[in-house]
């Protein structure tokens, strides 16, 4: 039953993104596993992130658990769509019962999509993550597929609040092009340092969005001013210290010694 709501709703997100005019192209799919378990660790960079990755995999028949905010859950519909699908409720404040979760569906053979963020960055660099992607590869010896993509925060995400408080709408340009890009597996053994790898994963996870940002058709034209593109690169996005209190990170997170250093 979970993969027949999972097709009717990539068919629709697909019906939606048509409308659009909106392209989504992958590469490096062929790193993702066919069947047994997969941990991705994907990149955040709006809200409709899991739609792309998810709509990716499809391609290998994987269907993906995405770990989401539990508060999507607080919508009837979406709640039971949610359930069906098989994804996980993470509540930041009680994050043990999710870890337990997308374990059980690991231990399964199941894919399961992590966001190791905790949240989208207002910088647009990799910000601080969390080591719970190297806690469940390490326990459940599942491969960790990278996952980078960008063109997305150009359609829905975070940005600077305006005078009133409010952050930018999503937005109905037609003609936008999304990249999601699958990297090479890595694996953590038994005896490795959370931490430490979880600084791999960061540079990893910043060489995979970087190569994406860099690509022609996402560059701003000359002379644009560009608030979805990083300012290290270019753009007129906050730097990682302007977005600092902006960026909802919590105390346990690994601070980033990759990407920018401010």
């Amino acid at each position: 039953m979970s993969e027949h709501v999972y097709r009717a709703t990539n068919v629709l997100g697909r019906g939606v993104l048509g409308l659009l005019g909106i392209r989504t192209t992958w590469t490096g799919i062929e790193h993702l596993p066919r069947s047994g378990p997969a941990l991705l660790a994907a990149t955040h960079v709006s809200y409709p992130d899991f739609l792309m990755i998810g709509r990716a995999a499809a391609e290998r028949e994987r269907y993906v658990r995405f770990m989401c905010r539990h508060d999507v859950w607080h919508l009837p519909v979406v709640r039971t769509a949610m359930d069906r699908m098989q994804h996980v409720p993470v509540d930041r404040e009680a994050p043990a019962g999710a870890y337990l979760r997308a374990r059980r569906l690991l231990r399964a053979g199941e894919a399961v999509g992590a966001f190791p963020e905790a949240g989208i960055s207002y910088s647009y660099t990799v910000r601080s993550l969390m080591r719970g992607v190297a806690s469940l590869a390490r326990e459940t010896g599942a491969p960790v597929v990278p996952v980078a993509l960008w063109g997305s925060q150009r359609v829905w995400s975070v940005g600077v609040p305006d005078e009133r408080g409010r952050e930018p709408r999503p937005s109905l340009a037609r003609g936008r092009r999304i990249d999601v890009d699958f990297g090479e597996p890595l694996t953590i053994g038994a005896g490795d340092d959370l931490t430490e790898w979880t600084c791999r994963l960061g540079e990893v996870l910043t060489a995979q969005l970087e190569r994406l940002q860099g690509l022609t058709h996402h560059l701003p034209g000359e002379g644009e001013h560009a608030p979805w593109h990083p300012a290290h690169l270019g753009g007129h996005a906050p730097t990682r210290a302007e977005a600092a209190h902006l960026d909802v990170v919590p105390r346990s997170a690994v601070s980033p010694t990759w990407g920018p250093c401010s």
